[in-house]
């Protein structure tokens, strides 16, 4: 016979067991409302992206049009017309958009794709870089992807509007101000009413490691959830952006033999915001970043040696393939 302490003691026990289910329930809850884990993808896609090409792109804006900040506008002219040039080279029709901050101009630069429907997708990247630095992988690697995508989209028969934009002034002193070129485009889209299905951004996409612990996590719960090695491309989004992040998982997952992982979070969440869709969140438009997660893996970001000699061109490759990919179901889906 059990007597009233054995009792009490085993009712504590069973108790704490249960809490520690409960907490363990909690955890894996989170953790799978995080990485939106899904078996779901796409078949491989059928394009190639020379590694040559998103080589020159990078070499071209961190080596020769440099600096890239806020104070040397004639370089940052020069990145402009490169892009818009290579935009155009890519068959779409191209506009800038320019605004005045203290006395200096700058521009943002638009290529549109597809035919003339009532949604749109935005893809987009900042060319700005920090200070005097070379900003290779930040952010060079985005807009070399940028036009390279130019370049899957000009040959490809789409149903719905695409627009690729080249942002200005990403970097400090204006990140979170009215004066990022994101900001000014965004805006832009609310006040004449468009309809955006999608957006994504570019930041920072041609860093990858293979050692062990060479990924870092701003949280250390979150570290449970993700490979310790920077060998992958993630999907960030915030907890509106759900169906917008599973879809395009699926089809960069299908799309190359890349691992991808995705962050649903609250836009509080440590980095989740760090890059221009949040002014596309700002203006209420569903926006995810593609990243190779900055600083949490890139050790030399907004750095000295941030530089081309760093980057995996072959990888960086296969993330552009697998946003055209993304892109291409996204506008397969258009209801207009």
């Amino acid at each position: 016979m059990v007597g009233c302490s054995e009792k009490r003691n085993l009712h504590s026990f069973f108790m704490a067991l249960r809490s520690l289910g409960w907490l363990v329930l909690i955890v894996v809850g989170i953790g799978l409302l995080a990485t939106l884990s899904s078996c779901t993808h796409y078949r491989p896609t059928e394009q190639k992206i020379p590694e040559a090409r998103l080589f020159g792109h990078v070499s071209m804006l961190s080596e020769k049009l440099v600096p890239r900040d806020h104070w040397h506008t004639q370089n940052l002219d020069q990145c402009a017309d490169y892009i818009a040039g290579h935009f155009k080279q890519a068959g779409a029709t191209v506009a800038m958009q320019e605004y005045t901050v203290e006395g200096r101009g700058y521009k943002n630069v638009i290529a549109t794709f597809g035919p003339s429907t009532t949604s749109r997708i935005v893809v987009g990247a900042h060319y700005d870089a920090f200070q005097e630095h070379p900003g290779a992988d930040d952010n060079a690697s985005g807009v070399a992807g940028l036009i390279e995508l130019a370049y899957l989209l000009g040959k490809t028969d789409l149903r719905q509007q695409v627009e690729l934009v080249a942002f200005t002034l990403e970097e400090p002193p204006y990140f979170r101000t009215e004066n990022m070129g994101s900001a000014q485009y965004a805006l832009s889209l609310n006040q004449a009413d468009a309809d955006v299905e999608a957006m994504i951004c570019l930041e920072m996409i041609g860093f990858f490691s293979d050692e062990k612990n060479s990924q870092q996590f701003p949280s250390a719960l979150v570290k449970w959830f993700y490979p310790n090695r920077g060998n992958y491309i993630a999907i960030v989004g915030s907890l509106g952006d759900r169906k917008l992040i599973k879809q395009v998982k699926a089809s960069m997952k299908g799309a190359t033999d890349l691992p991808v992982h995705s962050m649903c979070a609250p836009r509080s969440f440590p980095g989740l915001d760090f890059s221009d869709h949040l002014n596309f969140w700002d203006q209420g438009y569903t926006a995810v970043m593609i990243t190779d997660t900055a600083f949490y893996r890139n050790t030399a970001y907004h750095t000295s040696n941030d530089t081309l000699d760093r980057l995996d061109f072959d990888r960086m490759a296969k993330v552009v393939l697998g946003v055209y990919e993304a892109v291409v179901h996204l506008a397969e889906n258009n209801k207009d």
